[in-house]
């Protein structure tokens, strides 16, 4: 007991010596903050949280207050491949940094504070869930990226809740070109044909319902290309939980 004493007590010394020389930053504006992957108050504050009331299948929020179980616009007249999809925050100038940083800019020590985020805004879809499952980057991309920061998140979602992860039941077979300047049908070509999965999981799929993790949902293109891969496989059901996604007054889904 002693001795795990003084091991713990030299562990606490060490973190606490790092910090001093390399202090804890704020994950969107690099204020020193108390706890690594966290943020400051200020960066907290302008964090635009999604809330109800949304849309029960898409997950867009409302601008107005309407009925619980109310199903937006584009959801009614065109029903989305997923089943239901939930969000923690708007995307745009208040999270975009936060978001970029984590995707390109190595900032991965957000991913444990982003499950956290997530699974409070996707407790229903955890619940109902038989696996977690990222978004895949081509290989070409991830060799380049050096991470998948989808994958970062479900791993830290599996270790926060116990649910079973598997970061590579999905694969992405087209090195698609960035998404980032297409338009929704463009974007929806794009990612045709992307996405399967890997032959020798598909017994195991058929029959359960998959949590499909992103970091960032603008148009719908990719989520939808996922569930309908994995859907052909097998599985029940699919349901999509986003750290970001765009919103957009029409009610479009994004």
């Amino acid at each position: 007991m002693h001795g795990l004493f003084d091991l713990q007590s030299w562990r606490t010394i060490g973190f606490r010596a790092i910090d001093a020389i390399l202090p804890p930053r704020c994950l969107n504006c690099d204020e020193i903050v108390e706890r690594n992957g966290t943020l400051c108050s200020s960066c907290w504050e302008a964090v635009d949280f999604i809330a109800p009331p949304y849309c029960v299948r898409c997950g867009l929020p409302f601008e107005f207050e309407t009925h619980r179980e109310s199903v937006c616009g584009a959801c009614s007249a065109e029903p989305p491949d997923f089943d239901r999809a939930r969000s923690v925050m708007r995307y745009g100038d208040r999270s975009r940094g936060l978001v970029l940083r984590f995707k390109h800019a190595d900032r991965t020590e957000g991913a444990a504070a982003f499950a956290n985020w997530m699974a409070r805004a996707g407790g229903e879809l955890l619940t109902d869930c038989d696996l977690i499952v990222p978004v895949p980057l081509h290989w070409a991309r991830l060799f380049k990226r050096r991470y998948n920061q989808a994958a970062l998140m479900v791993n830290a979602l599996g270790e926060l809740t116990g649910a079973k992860v598997d970061s590579g039941l999905l694969l992405r077979v087209k090195a698609t070109p960035s998404q980032g300047r297409l338009s929704r049908a463009g974007r929806e070509r794009n990612v045709a044909s992307a996405f399967r999965v890997r032959p020798s999981k598909a017994n195991w799929l058929r029959g359960r319902r998959v949590l499909l993790v992103d970091d960032v949902l603008t148009t719908g293109a990719t989520v939808s290309a996922c569930s309908r891969a994995l859907k052909r496989a097998g599985a029940a059901g699919v349901d999509v939980l986003i750290l970001a996604r765009v919103s957009r007054p029409s009610g479009t889904v994004s």
